[in-house]
């Protein structure tokens, strides 16, 4: 046999496999398009329709967070950035590598076929890898919501077959690369159910099987009529107090002279005011999230009244730390974080535009209006240097960065105070920029971080502004932070998978 004859043999071979591939794949199209699927005519080629440029999925994730459930926004937004990587996937890889034709659409009956045929190539499919990519991500982060979402997306995977504008084969590629695309995003943020709490000794709490003994004051401004009647529901002999925020405090006072458990319901502030009276008292307290942030209530495991009833119900407690400020004759308690710098001007800012346009739009604007300010960085005495600063934030506890976002706390009795410094200088969006980017534990010229259970400041101006907790309150002179280990009691389900 000659060398040109064994190069043709060869090259045969090779091609044979491929081209029984494809093949099968046309067979497989044709088998489709002669098929009567009773009911599709009208419904898939709608559902493909939908699917275009992700519209139908925008829309379930918009459908999923009004619901206001944490896991329900957590399932939305990781349905939706997985989505968003796999179409940058497939437009900036996939359609280009592979320069497939469409099908023809001989076989197809009229009926079935898109009125606008799309021009860009065949392999992969487009809708089938936004379709998988959301459906999984939902369901990586919420089993239940994902159940509800899948039918959906296997539909819009195989309208494409049905409506003739794509080969099997292109489906099942695009649904392999959404699918590959979820689980890169869970990789970069873990989810809730990856995060691994450390075991902590349970504390003992009474138990409350319908609730006698629990007074639960809710804020009304927080907008908890909700939540408080659905807790009331599942522990029907609690007493809930609603009332207005000017009243929170001398409620909480009421209300723990005659609970066996003191309950709150509201945001980060609402519940620092319950936590001080709570220790002031010797009370275990039961939070119920209710703000806008709800940061303490979600870093505990505690998302919704179904989780806190089921912890009061079976007395499930665990001790966590709190952080203390005292500045002169100022003093107060903080559960998540304290700042000093240009973070407790953007508090400000945000606490007079909430109420208007919502909190995260407002957050926005006066993160805009601070950084553009012209003002000079926050002068303080650190470690006996006198060092001007635009931030010093202390975190209660430690805050991991989880992938590529900012982080959250995994253990709130760790015993230590999360300290990050962004050092001055006349740029002051530059700096924290660059400090966002580099993490929480470096220290570089622009950035510092350390962990310590107390810190003390001195020569801190008359009137400087100082955030705890969503509040702010002036101080000068000198500033002693300092942590209390294990200090307040709080319920919390000892499983805390969210």
């Amino acid at each position: 046999m000659s060398p040109d004859l064994d190069l043709t043999v060869s090259a045969t071979a090779a091609r044979t496999p491929l081209r029984a591939a494809l093949d099968l794949d046309g067979r497989l199209f044709e088998a489709a398009a002669a098929w009567h699927w009773p009911g599709a005519e009208r419904i898939l080629p709608r559902l493909s329709h939908g699917a275009n440029h992700g519209v139908l999925w925008f829309a379930t994730a918009a459908a999923m967070a009004a619901v206001r459930t944490p896991r329900a926004r957590r399932a939305a937004a990781r349905g939706v950035a997985s989505l968003a990587l796999a179409s940058l996937t497939i437009n900036t890889l996939g359609k280009r590598s592979v320069r497939r034709a469409r099908p023809v659409l001989d076989p197809v009956p009229l009926v079935r076929r898109l009125r606008r045929q799309p021009i860009t190539t065949s392999f992969p499919s487009g809708h089938a890898a936004s379709a998988t990519a959301f459906a999984t991500g939902v369901a990586l982060e919420s089993p239940a919501w994902g159940a509800a979402v899948a039918p959906v997306a296997f539909s819009v995977a195989m309208s494409r077959v049905y409506t003739g504008v794509h080969f099997p084969s292109d489906v099942l590629a695009g649904a392999a690369l959404g699918a590959g695309a979820a689980f890169l995003v869970r990789r970069l943020v873990p989810t809730r159910s990856q995060v691994t709490r450390p075991a902590r000794p349970r504390a003992e709490v009474p138990a409350l099987p319908e609730g006698a003994g629990l007074v639960m004051v809710a804020n009304r401004a927080s907008g908890t009529a909700e939540r408080v009647r659905a807790l009331h529901d599942a522990l029907p002999e609690a007493e809930i107090v609603e009332c207005a925020p000017e009243e929170i405090g001398d409620e909480l006072r009421k209300a723990a002279a005659r609970a066996r458990v003191l309950g709150v319901c509201g945001g980060d502030g609402t519940v620092n005011a319950a936590a001080l009276t709570a220790l002031r008292h010797g009370l275990p307290l039961a939070v119920l999230p209710g703000g806008t942030l709800n940061h303490f209530a979600y870093d505990l495991g505690v998302e919704d009244e179904r989780r806190l009833a089921r912890a009061v119900r079976h007395g499930e407690a665990v001790r966590v730390d709190a952080g203390r400020f005292v500045a002169g004759r100022t003093q107060g308690l903080f559960l998540n974080t304290l700042s000093l710098g240009v973070y407790p001007e953007l508090v400000r800012a945000r606490s007079t535009w909430s109420h208007v346009i919502g909190g995260w739009p407002a957050g926005v604007l006066g993160a805009l209006r601070v950084l553009r300010a012209d003002r000079h960085p926050l002068e303080v005495e650190l470690g006996g240097e006198r060092r001007p600063l635009w931030l010093l934030f202390v975190g209660n506890g430690v805050y991991h960065r989880m992938g590529l976002v900012p982080g959250r706390r995994t253990d709130l009795a760790d015993g230590l105070l999360d300290v990050r410094v962004v050092h001055g200088n006349r740029r002051p969006a530059l700096r924290l920029f660059a400090a966002a980017l580099a993490g929480p534990l470096t220290r570089s010229p622009v950035h510092a971080a350390v962990q310590v259970n107390r810190l003390r400041l001195t020569g801190v101006a008359p009137g400087t502004p100082l955030a705890y907790d969503g509040e702010v309150t002036a101080v000068s002179g000198e500033v002693t932070l300092e942590k209390l280990p294990e200090a307040l009691t709080v319920y919390r389900p000892l499983d805390t998978a969210t």
